[in-house]
């Protein structure tokens, strides 16, 4: 596909004006039927619309021009941009959700809030395509229809894949970790269950478990003295 100069039209009007072009040659670098580059140099159409100059504005050189008038059969190019513009990057907005699906979104959302604390609002919008605010009734249990909601996961409901949801969950778990009381019991190293129990301060000296024999003679032998 052919691409047209900038403000065709009045491109059109220029070169019918400047130039020795045929109709047929403006007609195709302007992407115009050829009838209407001929109203145009009868002055029937764009009347009104003021030239617009294909040289200035680097869409055509003097030379493409002189060889295309040169030669009838010369199709003019469009030349080259001398400066090129990055491409814009699309800004991801939320989620769409197909109509069918929308009802589902307070039961996912309840989901999300009840097994993954650590979601941010943001990255809640982003899965299911919801609102800070419907959110936010939904955490604080003010939403219109919090008594009939039931949480559903979202992968299930097919609002958004297993794939985007682990990604989310792992963005949050780096910028907030899950405090180690609320993992749960786990289990311990073989390293810490196999290690040899070394004797602390805290325990007993043997030594001082076993009787002095002679000490409970002495004592009997005493008692004995005083009894006679």
């Amino acid at each position: 596909m052919a691409i047209a100069p900038l403000m065709p039209k009045a491109t059109a009007v220029w070169l019918v004006e400047n130039t020795a072009l045929s109709f047929d040659q403006i007609a195709q670098f302007c992407s115009l039927h050829v009838l209407e580059v001929k109203a145009i140099a009868d002055g029937d159409a764009a009347q009104g619309i003021k030239g617009l100059d294909p040289i200035l504005t680097g869409q055509l050189t003097r030379e493409e021009i002189a060889a295309a008038e040169a030669d009838p059969t010369h199709r003019l190019q469009i030349a080259d941009p001398k400066v090129r513009l990055p491409e814009a990057k699309q800004k991801k907005g939320p989620r769409y959700t197909p109509v069918s699906r929308r009802q589902d979104r307070p039961n996912a959302i309840l989901w999300l809030v009840r097994n993954h604390p650590e979601l941010k609002d943001s990255q809640i919008m982003r899965l299911v395509g919801t609102t800070k605010s419907t959110i936010q009734a939904i955490r604080d249990r003010t939403h219109w229809n919090s008594a009939s909601l039931t949480p559903l996961d979202p992968v299930t409901l097919g609002l958004c894949s297993q794939i985007d949801l682990d990604h989310e969950v792992q963005r949050a778990a780096k910028e907030k970790p899950v405090p180690v009381e609320s993992q749960g019991a786990t289990l311990l190293p073989a390293s810490v269950t196999t290690a040899p129990k070394e004797e602390t301060a805290s325990e007993p000296d043997k030594k001082s478990e076993e009787l002095n024999v002679e000490a409970v003679f002495a004592k009997l032998k005493q008692l004995g003295g005083k009894g006679e």
